[in-house]
């Protein structure tokens, strides 16, 4: 693991980016020294507010804020927003279209010691369905800090999912990114693993022992959910002919289903997802465990690479078997 955590590099990001753009405000619903917004607090407290437990109240002075031209960052635990607030953010922020940034950490199953109630395992499934929302998934602690100005710079809706805990570091300090454009970490031929949030790391473990295997396996981040980067995805498809998703996420709405969406439309593929299946996740004695536990395990990428790789195998055979019918 990273020795920062990703919600420690975004507190401290959002109030270095508080001393250059004065407009941005952070509400926080008495969990500040959780979400470490509390680090904006202690240098801004005449632009911070603390609502209270009201989370929807929050998205409603959030949206009222953006309305008088301010940038406001809304912070509270993401299995909280992404149903208790739900509503309000689908209302007050997609639908009247507020200028609202959604910290939301403690995303996944990053709060590995407290249980099914405190893990988000449903939120990007469901904040990626509002209209006008946009989706960001950041990797480690180095890209949660670079995602704070380019959130607050964006004119929309913003939903920026926060792990409580650090990943497996991928990127360098100061990164470029974009949002809507995935980025190529890793080329290669033989199959593509596409991955978003704390599942990068091992998708890049899990890359590095199926070279060693002589699979060469491309490597995709895809920090942004939505808009969902579909031709970077259409080339990976036609090039290597096999993919595997990886999310800390359920398998249902997240980061698989946009990308089997994408290529059912344009370019049907084998295609294996790695996620949470269709069950609440226990607690556990430590991340890494739990994790393991849930299916998000380096093992059970590289199984689900060969099976990949088993039905991409097969795709051809029948393809040349009915060219020589034809």
């Amino acid at each position: 693991m990273s020795e920062l955590s990703m919600r420690e590099a975004y507190g401290r990001a959002l109030a270095e980016y508080g001393e250059l753009n004065p407009s941005v405000i952070a509400l926080d619903v008495d969990t500040a020294a959780s979400t470490l917004s509390n680090f904006f607090a202690a240098r801004f407290p005449e632009r911070f507010f603390n609502l209270g437990i009201a989370e929807p109240c929050m998205v409603d002075v959030a949206a009222g804020l953006a309305l008088g031209g301010f940038v406001p960052f809304i912070n509270g635990f993401a299995s909280i927003l992404s149903l208790r607030a739900l509503e309000q953010i689908r209302t007050c922020v997609c639908y009247a279209r507020t200028n609202v940034k959604i910290a939301a950490s403690y995303a996944g199953v990053s709060d590995f010691k407290d249980g099914a109630t405190h893990y988000s395992i449903t939120d990007l499934a469901n904040l990626r369905a509002l209209p006008g929302m946009t989706v960001i998934v950041p990797a480690d602690a180095a890209e949660a800090a670079v995602w704070v100005p380019l959130v607050a710079e964006f004119d929309g809706p913003v939903y920026l999912r926060i792990s409580r805990a650090g990943a497996l570091p991928v990127h360098q300090p100061g990164t470029p990114l974009h949002i809507g454009k995935g980025r190529t970490l890793r080329p290669g031929r033989d199959l593509t693993l596409i991955a978003t949030g704390s599942m990068v790391g091992r998708c890049a473990v899990a890359a590095e022992q199926l070279s060693v295997q002589g699979i060469e396996a491309r490597l995709l981040e895809i920090h942004t959910l939505k808009p969902l980067d579909g031709e970077l995805l259409l080339q990976a498809a036609e090039e290597t002919g096999a993919l595997v998703t990886a999310e800390e996420h359920s398998i249902i709405g997240g980061l698989g289903s946009a990308v089997a969406e994408t290529l059912a439309e344009r370019c049907p593929t084998p295609l294996e997802r790695i996620g949470i299946r269709d069950h609440f996740c226990p607690t556990g004695r430590d991340l890494d465990q739990l994790m393991d536990a849930c299916g998000l395990s380096v093992t059970g990428i590289i199984a689900a690479a060969q099976r990949a790789l088993r039905r991409k195998d097969h795709s051809l055979q029948d393809t040349k078997r009915k060219r020589k019918l034809q």
